[in-house]
């Protein structure tokens, strides 16, 4: 979550929307590279709540790339430092700052803001089955923290505050593709915490001034993402477990699909909304995704393929099944246009290039899988 100061329908397999056109790995949209060149030469002061997470690291990374100066906040509860020292190499130390605190903390939140240009509020405590088990503090830090980090950037007269909302704020709705109006009733005390942020995002921006965009991410998956634990995410799961020889489980059919969304295009989001020039698109939320539907079953194909690439014997693996998860959503499937529209969002990853280079990332820590499977032996 938090940051070395102490501040104590459609078939499920393969929908894509008609609009969606894959790009080539790496590729850059004209309006992007052109926000990135600017960016380079003139460069601005930036806080990363949640910066030890998988998202956060990776903003972290693009930003220091582009000459910018990064404060970085994080708590680590959920977040590590090793997630920090994979992207800050000693040429950019001079521009990176880290304080080691908590949302919860207004004080806090007050001593990141200070000085800075654009805030990107990363920091959260994610997973449905999490808030479902714990609810009330999953509020605390999703809802009370979230207004810590508003109103220390309203005091700090920050230009722009752009957050990560969620996909699950949907809920029940039916409707594919997923469109920005159409929302249903929330599943999960994680999605009430999320649509909870929003209301507020929009009440600060008409009560004090501060712009803000919010970005509802689908699935985001990539690199420094966290295997371990009870509430990891799928893919990271079922690496980890393809990796040390175990079962891969999946709650229900396995026909639940998701929109996942490379985390290359979820930098590319936050870049672009924290620097639009156009106040129209401020006050909003946006779908953040690739527009593309694909079964739990097809991705554990798709990862069990890839892998078997490097190590054959993983060829054989298959899923196991088990009991549906209360409060998880059958099917998603994002509607980007909005975000193209207005923000000039072009993703540059689909599912398949983005496993390609997660997957490369993954392997080249193998070594760490294999420790963590010895080390479960031992236990045992």
């Amino acid at each position: 979550m938090l940051g070395t100061e102490d501040a104590s329908a459609p078939s499920p397999a393969a929908h894509r929307l008609p609009h969606t056109r894959h790009m080539i790995s790496g590729s850059a949209p004209t309006a992007y590279q052109r926000l990135r060149e600017s960016l380079s030469a003139q460069p601005r002061v930036w806080l990363v709540t949640g910066a030890a997470g998988f998202i956060g690291s990776s903003l972290v990374a693009d930003l220091l790339s582009l000459g910018q100066q990064v404060v970085a906040l994080d708590n680590f509860s959920t977040g590590y430092q090793h997630n920090l020292d994979d992207v800050v190499t000693p040429e950019h130390a001079h521009r990176f700052r880290l304080i080691r605190g908590d949302i919860r903390d207004l004080a806090t939140c007050r001593t990141a803001c200070a000085g800075v240009d654009f805030v990107l509020h990363q920091a959260a405590l994610g997973s449905v089955p999490r808030s479902v088990q714990d609810p009330i503090t999953s509020h605390d830090v999703n809802v009370s923290g979230f207004l810590n980090v508003f109103m220390a950037a309203c005091d700090a007269k920050v230009q722009r505050v752009v957050f990560a909302s969620s996909s699950s704020v949907y809920g029940d709705a039916n409707q594919l593709p997923q469109r920005e109006e159409n929302v249903g009733n929330v599943l999960s005390p994680y999605a009430a915490t999320k649509k909870t942020n929003e209301v507020y995002a929009a009440v600060v921006q008409r009560t004090y001034g501060l712009p803000s965009i919010g970005l509802r991410y689908f699935n985001v998956f990539g690199a420094r993402q966290d295997p371990n634990g009870a509430y990891a995410a799928v893919i990271p799961r079922w690496v980890d477990r393809l990796l040390t020889g175990e079962p891969c489980e999946v709650y229900g059919d396995g026909e639940t699909s998701r929109d996942f969304c490379y985390v290359a295009n979820v930098v590319q989001a936050n870049l672009l909304a924290a620097t639009t020039s156009d106040p129209a698109a401020t006050g909003q939320v946006y779908n953040i995704a690739f527009g593309q539907q694909t079964s739990l079953k097809r991705l554990f194909t798709m990862l069990r393929d890839g892998l078997a690439e490097k190590d054959p014997s993983i060829a054989g693996a298959e899923l196991t099944h088990g009991p549906a998860r209360v409060g998880d959503i059958r099917h998603s499937l994002a509607d980007i246009s909005k975000a193209r529209r207005m923000l000039g969002y072009e993703p540059t990853h689909d599912i398949a290039h983005g496993l390609n280079e997660a997957l490369e990332w993954y392997w080249g820590r193998k070594g760490r899988f294999e420790l963590k499977e010895k080390v479960r032996a031992v236990m045992l």
